[in-house]
């Protein structure tokens, strides 16, 4: 079940994903963070954020939407509060989820978190799309987006995973440029943008109007995406996007994803990660699968 990103070894394909774990430490009584491969934190700035006003998360057909503006309590805090609690976790591989509305904003999380042991990689949020300034303003611009990776390849000697937006024409294209400027790897896809409206008062349906739209209805765009970046770049790809089931986290890595990531469906059982990543082990021996890592861009022709 072992598999590799960027020199880092993970038990398990399966990560949760950034936003919908907190900060790690919450699920600790919840289930075994040394059964999952490892665990995105939320979005980290340099300042502590309240986020965006409610209503700010809804059910949708197949799905969430949420615009919650990435709150948190800024990396500072989140150094002396939360990591002293994370490296006591026995088998807890962390991933620090990074996000800035400008690039020194970025650097500035990144300088901090260098100077703090227990962080396996970075995931760089470049595709958040519930924000006005950075987040999909990099993700969507390519000139932005190597400026951004660039930079931070120059701040940090650990990995960098690079979180790309699906709201772009090619997104292998997108990720060439963040290979090109020096990431180690990439997830995708992070939610669409989107919108609902309720028709009896004729008002957003969320404070914020738009929102990111994740779930099973972006699944089979996000196979198709993952598909795309993985014949585009040379380094590995994560995926995600509406996986509820060990069968879809295999559908992912059959499309080309050395890893996949667990969001929504923690919203629905807290311990989804574990559940799924048990079932793609179990998958694996039913199907004479030795190494799950020889699933990745397996996928045979129609």
């Amino acid at each position: 079940m072992r598999v590799t990103i960027a020199g880092v070894e993970l038990r398990s394909p399966v990560i949760a994903a950034s936003g919908t774990f907190g900060y790690g430490v919450e699920f600790e009584d919840i289930l075994s963070l040394d059964k999952i491969g490892a665990f995105v934190t939320k979005g980290l700035s340099a300042e502590p954020m309240a986020g965006n006003p409610s209503p700010r998360i809804i059910e949708t057909a197949s799905g969430m939407m949420n615009a919650i503006g990435l709150q948190n309590v800024g990396v500072r805090a989140f150094i002396e509060e939360k990591l002293p609690k994370i490296r006591q976790i026995r088998g807890a591989v962390c991933i620090a989820n990074v996000f800035g509305y400008t690039v020194e904003d970025c650097i500035e999380v990144v300088r901090a978190l260098d100077q703090a042991d227990g962080i396996a990689m970075y995931e760089l949020n470049a595709s958040c799309p519930n924000t006005s300034h950075g987040g999909m303003v990099f993700g969507t611009d390519g000139m932005m987006l190597y400026d951004l990776v660039a930079r931070i390849r120059r701040e940090t000697q650990r990995p960098i995973m690079v979180k790309l937006s699906p709201n772009v024409t090619n997104i292998g294209q997108m990720a060439r440029v963040a290979q090109d400027a020096g990431a180690d790897a990439v997830s995708l896809v992070n939610t669409f943008l989107a919108l609902s409206i309720d028709i009896e008062t004729r008002k957003p349906r969320i404070a914020n109007t738009t929102g990111g739209l994740s779930g099973p209805a972006i699944k089979p765009i996000a196979v198709r995406m993952v598909r795309e970046t993985s014949r585009a770049v040379a380094i590995p790809v994560v995926g995600l996007g509406g996986i509820v089931c060990a069968e879809d986290a295999v559908e992912f890595m059959l499309a080309g994803a050395t890893a996949v990531q667990v969001g929504t469906a923690s919203y629905a059982d807290p311990r989804a990660v574990e559940v799924i990543a048990t079932g793609v082990r179990s998958w694996c021996r039913s199907h004479d699968v030795e190494r799950v890592r020889d699933l990745t861009g397996a996928m045979l022709s129609a």
